[in-house]
């Protein structure tokens, strides 16, 4: 996805070729040690992915009440889908009543007649490939509207919206397509990445964000379809797939047809200390329901330099975008649905730092040609003055056409006092796109220096990396999470949120979906961003 006339970087290719080796390294050793543990938050999404929906009378789930009897009763292990399609062979019901019906006691799993793997297989065929169609038809109507409405060329302004009400979030999603936002992403509110469940239903309160909901899905999916056609160009729907609930984010994105989902094990386990294995088993399942949806990820290592210094620490944001990428392989995703994250977060005060930012915003497009980077903007040195604000988001988004990002968040004005207002909204979509097309050929007219400070920086970024994915290798990643490799942040493999759901796999455990789901992601063979 490097295009003709974008700047290039002079940069080893020796040491390049080091880090795609050690980061493969890395993810292996992941999947060694957590490939015969399950989790029940991994367990909920299968059943959704069985077409198991709705809520009991106090708003709990059903996928979670079901996991909750078979854990009680000592049979997680053998995966929820052993459980369900067993009682699934035996009856008619649909996937909801059939799991209440097993919630409620009106059938006991343990008194069912034995089923054979033939039958349970069959049963799950059916339910299987009901949602598999869904999931592909809203992947062919994503690719079709692209081709009817059309797109803008990147950077695509992506734009959040964060009222806590689902319906005011429409108003100002409409207000953005109309200013030119290009990807619209709806915030989740504060600390549901804590919730080991997902609401139910629409949600019109929420303090920092809306909670994400499969309702709130639909909502704004088809809000945006409908502003998207008015407009004349396909815009993007972005929400979570981060915390406890994971596996079954992806799940409902997948079939609401998300088209980014911000997917990062690191951002639960260092920010909300969520416990490294669950995380990590989850988000190996989520990324394969993602790429069977053609689902572009937004990994979250611009949050590293919310807490370290982006200057000293750009080595590890590089880094984990290497382990990043070598995790997201192993769940059958393709560079082009990678939507590995950095930021510019250096000091304002540091001489040259426009050029620093340069280099590092160049260094991931040039280390990852084939993944749409997303580019995040200034909030760490951000206060109540929003003049200056304003002046950091132009260098901001100078920088994300001259390195050609290709998912550039446009910085709002008052980011540093947390102020959702629509204009400002509007101010920033504004601002960008006169920078955007006032500067389109900017990468075309200049060439880093091979002596100069942006290549030298580039280098020493890189070589950096190159050490510290050497440790990660040998001492393996939840190790080095535990010596606080980054984001200076210190988390224990066995401590955090969530730990209790995990779940070592019996010998007989049974996912029927693992591979009907890589093999639809193999068959979707969608165009790169560009």
């Amino acid at each position: 996805m490097i295009r003709s006339g974008d700047m290039r970087l002079p940069i080893d290719q020796a040491t390049l070729l080091r880090c795609q080796e050690l980061s493969a390294i890395v993810a292996a050793r992941v999947y060694d040690d957590l490939g015969r543990l399950t989790s029940v938050g991994l367990e909920r999404a299968v059943l959704r992915l069985l077409g198991v929906e709705g809520a009991d009378a106090d708003g709990v789930p059903w996928v979670n009440r079901f996991v909750d009897r078979i854990t009680a009763e000592g049979g997680l292990g053998r995966g929820a889908a052993f459980w369900f399609c067993s009682a699934a062979a035996h009856s008619d019901l649909p996937p909801a009543e059939l799991a209440r019906a097993v919630v409620d006691a009106r059938i006991d799993l343990a008194a069912l007649p034995a089923v054979t793997p033939a039958r349970r297989e069959a049963a799950a065929a059916a339910l299987i490939a009901s949602t598999i169609g869904r999931i592909r038809r809203q992947r062919e109507f994503r690719a079709a509207a692209v081709r009817r409405w059309g797109e803008r060329t990147t950077p695509w302004l992506y734009v959040i919206v964060a009222t806590g009400n689902i319906h005011e979030d429409v108003v100002q999603a409409r207000a953005a397509v109309r200013a030119g936002a290009d990807v619209i992403a709806v915030i989740r509110s504060t600390a549901q990445s804590l919730l080991d469940y997902i609401p139910e239903g629409a949600t019109t309160e929420g303090y920092g964000g809306t909670f994400a909901t499969q309702e709130n899905f639909r909502i704004m999916r088809a809000a945006l379809d409908r502003a998207g056609e008015a407009e004349g160009r396909y815009v993007r729907l972005t929400n979570y797939a981060s915390g406890l609930c994971m596996a079954e984010m992806a799940a409902l994105g997948a079939v609401e047809r998300l088209d980014m989902m911000l997917s990062d094990s690191m951002y639960g386990i260092l920010f909300r200390d969520i416990n490294m294995r669950r995380t990590l088993i989850d988000q190996a399942f989520a990324r394969l329901v993602q790429a069977a949806a053609g689902i572009v990820i937004n990994t979250g290592e611009d949050n590293f330099l919310t807490t370290d210094d982006a200057f000293e620490a750009a080595h590890t944001v590089l880094a984990s975008q290497f382990v990043n990428r070598a995790l997201a392989h192993r769940s059958a995703m393709a560079d082009r649905l990678i939507g590995l994250g950095h930021a510019f977060e250096m000091d304002p005060g540091l001489e040259n730092g426009l050029l620093y930012e340069m280099a590092d915003a160049l260094l991931s497009r040039e280390c990852f040609p084939d993944c749409p980077v997303k580019f995040m903007p200034p909030t760490r040195y951000k206060t109540g003055d929003i003049f200056f604000a304003h002046v950091m988001d132009a260098l901001f988004a100078l920088t994300s056409v001259a390195t050609r990002q290709h998912i550039h968040l446009v910085g709002v004005l008052t980011e540093g006092i947390h102020t959702p207002l629509l204009h400002d909204r509007q101010l920033a979509v504004e601002a960008a796109r006169y920078v955007h097309r006032y500067a389109r050929d900017f990468a075309a007219e200049f060439t880093p220096r091979e002596d100069g400070v942006i290549a030298t920086r580039a280098a020493e970024v890189l070589a950096r990396a190159a050490g510290l994915l050497d440790r990660l290798a040998e001492r393996g990643l939840m190790a080095s999470l535990a010596d606080g490799v980054f984001a200076a942040t210190r988390r224990s493999p066995d401590g955090g949120r969530g730990a209790d759901g995990v779940v070592p796999m019996a010998p007989d455990y049974w996912n029927p979906l693992l591979t009907p789901l890589a093999e639809e992601a193999i068959r979707d063979d969608g165009p790169p961003v560009r």
